[in-house]
């Protein structure tokens, strides 16, 4: 088996005292974790997680110095594991990536080959990590209001966050499966860009921030995907048709939900949680293979995204910890492929 590399440059993050410090560093190989494959990354993204992760925050990080980055693209460098090859293309999103084992902003990863999904046809390593774990919860969204029976000629969806990478890769994937979607956004500049993903209407985040105590409002919506929590997810269930469902995945705007049940007692309104780490490996394949085919957004390659070097990623964590960041950033790495 080959020998790899005495050092690897990585981005890590130390502590100094109370505060964090992220740097480009040369990290010897030997500190990988142990693992079944070891994966050369080609492509990697900024996800908020990771953003936190640089913070040092406890419940994503368990102990400093610490490598982030929860998704990674790549080919493989050396396997223990009969099911993978040397240079075979992968995907590894979730587990313990980039929270409890260093992560993907490295040249090298090692990892368990259970958390391996083969990169399928239809997808190549740069349009992976374009989609991501961003994607797959998307996609995880998707599906969850498809399991509560919302169809496209049930009414109007709305998505909040629109100008996240949730929340604008589930504008462009349910636009494409025939919904109506409004999209909910603070940054007006944006309009064109959501308009361009699908969505037929734009509304301001106060739109959906009832302030009220008011235990049921208007019916207004056949379901959404809510990608802020918070106020605005307690918006959209109070104001969710009869029948309808939300599905949740996100918390920037907070994490408690103080509302009664009746949104759920009197009009049937699911609440869907969604969770993508641990995601069962079968399901897992699943929604990668959709990813990869009929709900592939069709101009994916060019989909609202910024691509960047490791060496720019602490400039573009301290922009979406200021909730400056729009789209995907994606992180190429040296072990990318060169272009076609």
């Amino acid at each position: 088996m080959d020998a790899l590399p005495p050092r690897i440059q990585g981005l890590v993050v130390t502590s100094e005292g109370d505060r964090t410090r992220m740097q480009l560093q040369e990290i010897p190989s030997e500190q990988l974790p142990p693992g079944d494959v070891v994966i050369r990354v080609a492509y990697s993204s900024i996800n908020y997680k990771d953003a936190l992760a640089t913070q040092g925050h406890p419940g994503i990080v368990k102990r400093l110095p610490h490598v982030p980055g929860i998704d990674a693209a790549g080919i493989v460098e050396r396997s223990q594991d009969a099911r993978y090859r040397p240079g075979d293309q992968v995907i590894v999103t979730g587990y313990d990536l980039g929270q409890g084992r260093w992560g993907a902003w490295a040249e090298l990863i090692s990892v368990p080959a259970d958390w391996i999904v083969p990169l399928p046809s239809g997808l190549d390593l740069r349009e992976a990590m374009i989609l991501g774990t961003a994607g797959f919860t998307a996609a995880q969204c998707v599906l969850a209001l498809q399991r509560n029976e919302v169809t496209p000629g049930d009414g109007r969806l709305v998505v909040t966050g629109a100008t996240g990478g949730v929340g604008s890769l589930s504008v462009r994937i349910l636009a494409q499966l025939g919904y109506e979607v409004a999209a909910v956004t603070g940054k007006a500049h944006l309009a064109d860009r959501l308009r361009s993903a699908g969505a037929v209407e734009i509304l301001d985040r106060e739109a959906v921030a009832d302030a009220s105590d008011r235990p049921m409002l208007s019916a207004r919506w056949a379901g959404g995907v809510d990608c802020v929590g918070g106020r605005p997810l307690m918006t959209l269930l109070r104001s969710t048709k009869y029948g309808g469902a939300v599905a949740a995945c996100g918390l920037v705007a907070g994490a408690e939900l103080h509302m009664t049940v009746y949104p759920f007692l009197l009009r049937g309104v699911s609440l869907c949680g969604v969770a993508s780490a641990d995601c069962p490996y079968a399901r897992r394949v699943k929604i990668w293979q959709l990813l990869a085919g009929e709900w592939k957004p069709r101009d994916l390659a060019d989909f609202w995204v910024t691509e960047i070097g490791l060496e720019q990623v602490p400039t573009y964590v301290d922009r979406m910890l200021q909730g400056k960041a729009d789209g995907r950033i994606i992180v190429r790495l040296p072990g990318a492929p060169a272009a076609s």
